[in-house]
Protein backbone atom coordinates (compact mmCIF):
# COMPACT_ATOMS: atom_id res chain seq x y z
CA UNK A 1 0.00 0.00 0.00
CA UNK A 2 1.36 3.52 -0.91
CA UNK A 3 2.00 5.64 2.03
CA UNK A 4 1.06 9.47 2.25
CA UNK A 5 3.25 11.89 2.89
CA UNK A 6 2.75 13.46 6.30
CA UNK A 7 5.12 17.14 6.90
CA UNK A 8 5.65 17.04 10.46
CA UNK A 9 5.40 21.19 11.63
CA UNK A 10 4.26 20.59 15.35
CA UNK A 11 7.88 21.70 16.38
CA UNK A 12 8.24 25.08 18.45
CA UNK A 13 11.11 26.13 16.04
CA UNK A 14 13.09 27.78 19.28
CA UNK A 15 16.76 27.77 17.78
CA UNK A 16 14.82 29.42 15.00
CA UNK A 17 13.30 31.59 16.69
CA UNK A 18 9.58 30.36 16.40
CA UNK A 19 7.68 30.03 12.65
CA UNK A 20 10.25 27.44 11.39
CA UNK A 21 7.49 26.55 8.82
CA UNK A 22 6.99 29.80 7.15
CA UNK A 23 10.50 30.58 7.40
CA UNK A 24 12.07 31.33 3.88
CA UNK A 25 14.78 29.54 1.86
CA UNK A 26 14.75 31.23 -1.96
CA UNK A 27 11.42 32.90 -1.43
CA UNK A 28 9.44 30.00 -0.32
CA UNK A 29 8.43 29.00 2.97
CA UNK A 30 10.67 25.92 4.15
CA UNK A 31 7.72 23.80 4.62
CA UNK A 32 6.24 24.44 1.18
CA UNK A 33 9.63 22.23 -0.47
CA UNK A 34 8.54 18.58 1.26
CA UNK A 35 5.31 19.20 0.02
CA UNK A 36 6.52 19.90 -3.62
CA UNK A 37 8.80 17.01 -3.43
CA UNK A 38 5.45 15.20 -2.25
CA UNK A 39 3.32 16.34 -5.20
CA UNK A 40 6.10 16.27 -7.56
CA UNK A 41 5.91 12.14 -6.52
CA UNK A 42 3.04 12.20 -7.18
CA UNK A 43 1.93 11.48 -3.48
CA UNK A 44 -0.91 12.71 -1.49
CA UNK A 45 -0.04 14.83 1.28
CA UNK A 46 -1.06 16.16 4.05
CA UNK A 47 0.78 18.56 7.34
CA UNK A 48 0.65 17.51 10.71
CA UNK A 49 0.74 20.58 13.54
CA UNK A 50 -0.12 21.73 16.87
CA UNK A 51 -3.40 24.18 16.65
CA UNK A 52 -1.36 26.72 17.29
CA UNK A 53 0.92 26.74 14.66
CA UNK A 54 0.86 29.43 12.17
CA UNK A 55 0.83 28.17 8.53
CA UNK A 56 0.62 29.71 5.29
CA UNK A 57 -2.78 28.75 2.98
CA UNK A 58 -2.11 25.31 2.27
CA UNK A 59 -3.36 22.60 -0.82
CA UNK A 60 -3.14 20.00 1.72
CA UNK A 61 -5.40 19.36 4.61
CA UNK A 62 -3.97 20.40 7.86
CA UNK A 63 -4.61 17.68 10.65
CA UNK A 64 -4.16 19.13 13.98
CA UNK A 65 -1.84 17.24 16.65
CA UNK A 66 -3.04 17.84 20.17
CA UNK A 67 -1.07 20.57 22.04
CA UNK A 68 0.95 19.11 24.06
CA UNK A 69 3.38 17.31 24.32
CA UNK A 70 6.09 18.63 22.27
CA UNK A 71 7.41 15.46 20.59
CA UNK A 72 8.10 14.38 17.10
CA UNK A 73 6.52 11.34 17.73
CA UNK A 74 3.44 13.12 18.52
CA UNK A 75 3.07 13.76 15.24
CA UNK A 76 3.87 10.16 13.68
CA UNK A 77 1.36 9.00 15.83
CA UNK A 78 -1.31 11.19 14.59
CA UNK A 79 -0.74 10.93 11.40
CA UNK A 80 -0.99 7.35 11.41
CA UNK A 81 -4.01 7.04 13.41
CA UNK A 82 -5.75 9.55 11.33
CA UNK A 83 -4.67 8.00 7.69
CA UNK A 84 -5.66 4.15 8.53
CA UNK A 85 -2.34 3.45 6.54
CA UNK A 86 1.63 3.62 6.05
CA UNK A 87 3.03 7.11 6.85
CA UNK A 88 6.24 8.56 5.38
CA UNK A 89 6.87 11.55 7.93
CA UNK A 90 9.36 14.27 6.94
CA UNK A 91 9.95 17.59 9.05
CA UNK A 92 9.04 20.72 7.47
CA UNK A 93 12.41 22.27 7.59
CA UNK A 94 13.55 19.44 5.16
CA UNK A 95 14.34 21.43 2.12
CA UNK A 96 16.46 19.22 -0.14
CA UNK A 97 14.29 15.87 0.51
CA UNK A 98 13.59 14.59 -3.21
CA UNK A 99 10.79 13.38 -4.74
CA UNK A 100 12.36 10.25 -5.93
CA UNK A 101 13.28 9.09 -1.87
CA UNK A 102 10.03 9.89 -0.35
CA UNK A 103 8.06 7.74 -3.89
CA UNK A 104 11.24 4.50 -3.03
CA UNK A 105 10.05 5.44 0.93
CA UNK A 106 6.16 5.97 -0.03
CA UNK A 107 6.13 2.53 -2.12
CA UNK A 108 8.17 0.68 0.06
CA UNK A 109 9.44 -2.10 0.97
CA UNK A 110 12.64 0.28 2.56
CA UNK A 111 11.02 2.33 5.83
CA UNK A 112 14.21 4.15 6.69
CA UNK A 113 17.28 5.78 5.71
CA UNK A 114 20.80 4.81 7.06
CA UNK A 115 23.28 7.55 7.18
CA UNK A 116 27.53 6.64 7.98
CA UNK A 117 25.75 3.74 9.55
CA UNK A 118 23.22 5.88 11.63
CA UNK A 119 19.68 5.72 11.11
CA UNK A 120 17.56 8.25 10.08
CA UNK A 121 13.72 9.15 11.90
CA UNK A 122 12.97 11.46 9.04
CA UNK A 123 12.10 10.69 6.11
CA UNK A 124 11.03 7.58 7.26
CA UNK A 125 8.17 5.09 6.40
CA UNK A 126 5.89 4.51 9.86
CA UNK A 127 3.29 1.60 9.92
CA UNK A 128 0.05 1.14 11.33
CA UNK A 129 1.44 -1.98 13.03
CA UNK A 130 3.77 0.33 14.74
CA UNK A 131 1.35 2.47 16.41
CA UNK A 132 1.50 0.53 19.87
CA UNK A 133 5.23 0.57 20.26
CA UNK A 134 4.77 4.46 18.84
CA UNK A 135 2.13 5.57 21.53
CA UNK A 136 4.86 3.55 24.18
CA UNK A 137 7.62 5.47 23.65
CA UNK A 138 5.52 8.84 23.21
CA UNK A 139 4.16 7.97 27.18
CA UNK A 140 8.05 7.38 28.13
CA UNK A 141 9.19 10.38 26.36
CA UNK A 142 11.57 8.34 24.54
CA UNK A 143 14.11 9.71 21.98
CA UNK A 144 12.46 9.12 18.42
CA UNK A 145 15.77 7.79 16.99
CA UNK A 146 16.15 4.89 19.71
CA UNK A 147 12.11 3.87 18.93
CA UNK A 148 13.14 3.77 15.38
CA UNK A 149 16.25 1.39 16.46
CA UNK A 150 13.31 -0.71 18.05
CA UNK A 151 10.82 -1.09 15.01
CA UNK A 152 13.92 -2.72 13.14
CA UNK A 153 13.58 -1.26 9.85
CA UNK A 154 14.44 -1.71 6.12
CA UNK A 155 16.80 0.42 5.05
CA UNK A 156 18.45 2.70 2.13
CA UNK A 157 22.10 3.32 2.75
CA UNK A 158 22.54 7.23 1.82
CA UNK A 159 25.96 9.03 0.93
CA UNK A 160 24.07 12.53 0.70
CA UNK A 161 23.66 13.92 4.17
CA UNK A 162 21.66 16.91 2.50
CA UNK A 163 18.77 14.57 1.72
CA UNK A 164 18.01 14.19 5.41
CA UNK A 165 19.09 17.59 6.44
CA UNK A 166 16.76 19.63 8.94
CA UNK A 167 17.30 24.11 8.95
CA UNK A 168 17.55 24.82 12.34
CA UNK A 169 18.68 28.15 13.21
CA UNK A 170 19.20 31.26 10.95
CA UNK A 171 22.58 30.76 10.81
CA UNK A 172 21.97 27.07 9.08
CA UNK A 173 18.72 28.94 6.55
CA UNK A 174 21.33 31.91 5.64
CA UNK A 175 23.84 29.39 4.84
CA UNK A 176 21.16 27.02 2.83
Amino acid sequence: MTALVAVLAGGRGRRMGGGKALAELGGTPLIGRPLAAAAAAGLEAVVVAKPATPLQPLDVPVWREPAEPFHPLLGIVTALERARRPVVAVACDMPYVTADLLAELAHGPASALRLNGRLEPFPARYEPAHLAALRRALRDDAALRGTLVGLEPVTIDIDDARLVASINTPEQLRDA
